[in-house]
């Protein structure tokens, strides 16, 4: 959630406060729309991220939800789920669950503790976790240290979202840069007297293998994620399309990027790039620091991220004191949503991206992390529904709900999408200014019906918006 607008000269300005609480109205751009009385002030903003270092816990900043929002109707919402559930164009396996987010009271539901297929809904435990866990403040470095007098050596912290070149401070993707990492070494090294050095690469923060077992190796292919390293550019992508092919040794064609920047600043690399653990005796002597780990967060919710979303879970496992692998990763999700009171019998989790074939959860699951994240009680997960796609403005779902969805910029969302597989789950607000979390899942979806499915949820999901649905009398 967060403030949210609809942009161009038919659409709507509409502010939303979030957080389980929720002050609402907004200021027109067009006739005939909601009130014209001014909006309220913004909420305060969370601090700057401290560098590498975690920070204090943000303060709630954000008045309670308005005592009078109506709630809906049980009766009115379990019509809209029997419904969505009847719809022969989902196929024969539809679970939904939609709770009033204030209360935690469920309003409708439809198989709401059967084990499905989540797909990248499934992105919300890792997320979840992620600023649990490390915290959204923390960062992570890419640092290069200096042993002897003329050997460097490229430490990845985990950042594989670099730019090739100067680092961009206001974004995610690109926030640190290994131009900006080569200036600081060329004027240590420069200044010594040295011209000509050596370099390594330890890339030793994660281990085992770098792609989940369970993800096909056509998706890899296709460049739906790329191998996990401690450092990367842009993801490894190797051109500047989303789903790109991607480097099969990110690592190391990072360090190579890094070598050439070098070069460029009147540096020599000479002979081949090793790799090695940087000596404990060595001095640092250059250090980036990727943007704050609610943003990555934020990014891979909206973009559906499904490497970054590995990357994440093994920061949470090397948070948690375990190794830095896929296996420990899951353990480490798993353990950190189960300790913020998610019931997980049932979950089976064999990735975090939900790109793996063999994952289960529940709708209630689902539910249980968007409602945390939207609880006032848990400051720390706000990003988490900061970080959802908003309904035709962004991420993935900016080319869906047209202009004639009530949805539209009310509907906060996490996708999922596997060959017959649909899902989204997020938040809605109704026309009485009520905050609801929803979860739609149907992974029997009939062949060719995938796009149908989407339109359904979407549509599903507006109702929600448009309804009053207020006790009569």
């Amino acid at each position: 959630m967060g403030w949210r607008a609809s942009v161009g000269a038919t659409v709507t300005t509409v502010v939303v406060l979030f957080g389980g609480y929720l002050v609402a109205d907004a200021l027109d751009v067009v006739p005939g729309m909601l009130t014209t009385a001014p909006p309220p002030a913004p909420a305060a903003p969370f601090p700057s991220a401290p560098g590498a270092t975690t920070g204090p816990t943000p303060e709630r900043s954000l008045p309670d939800l308005p005592s009078d929002a109506p709630l809906p109707t049980e009766a009115a919402v379990g019509k809209l789920v029997t419904g969505l559930a009847k719809d022969d164009r989902l196929g024969k396996r539809v679970g939904a669950l939609v709770v009033d987010a204030a209360s935690g009271e469920t309003l409708g539901s439809r198989a709401p503790d059967r084990p499905m297929i989540p797909a990248s809904t499934q992105k919300l435990f890792t997320a979840v976790a992620g600023l649990a866990g490390p915290g959204g403040d923390t960062t992570l470095p890419t640092t290069v240290v200096l042993d002897g007098d003329a050997h460097l050596v490229l430490v990845g912290g985990g950042d594989m979202m670099l730019s090739a070149g100067d680092g961009h401070p206001d974004a995610v993707n690109g926030r640190a840069g290994l131009g900006d990492l080569a200036d600081q070494v060329v004027a240590q090294v420069v200044d010594a007297g040295q011209d000509t050095v050596t370099l390594g690469l330890d890339d030793s923060l994660f281990s085992g293998p770098a792609v989940p077992a369970a993800v096909p190796a056509a998706d890899v292919k296709d460049g739906y994620t790329a191998p996990v390293a401690a450092l990367a550019v842009d993801v490894a992508r190797t051109t500047d399309e989303e789903y790109a092919p991607r480097q099969k040794d990110p690592a190391l064609a990072a360090a190579r990027t890094f070598a050439k920047a070098l070069e460029q600043r009147g540096v020599t690399v000479r002979g081949e790039i090793s790799r090695e653990e940087a000596p404990s005796s060595a001095d640092e002597i250059a250090r980036v620091e990727s943007a704050p780990l609610r943003d990555i967060v934020g990014d891979m919710l909206r973009r559906s991220d499904n490497t970054i979303t590995e990357v994440v879970g093994r920061i949470v496992a090397l948070d948690a004191g375990e190794p830095g692998t896929a296996a420990a990763a899951i353990d480490a999700v798993t353990a950190q949503v189960a300790e913020l009171g998610v019931d997980m019998d049932g979950a089976k989790l064999v990735d975090l991206s939900g790109l793996g074939r063999g994952s289960r959860a529940t709708p209630r699951q689902l539910g249980a992390l968007l409602t945390l994240a939207v609880d006032p009680d848990h400051p720390e997960l706000r990003d988490v529904a900061d970080g959802l796609a908003v309904a035709g403005l962004n991420g993935t779902l900016h080319d869906r709900y047209p202009k004639s969805n009530p949805g539209r910029g009310y509907v906060d969302g996490k996708t999922g999408s596997l060959p017959k597989v649909t899902g989204l789950a997020g938040t809605v607000v109704t026309a009485d200014d009520r905050l609801l979390v929803f979860v739609t899942l149907a992974d029997k979806v009939p062949e060719g019906g995938a796009y149908g499915a989407r339109v359904i949820f979407d549509d599903f999901a507006g109702s929600l918006a448009a309804c009053g649905c207020r006790p009569a009398g």
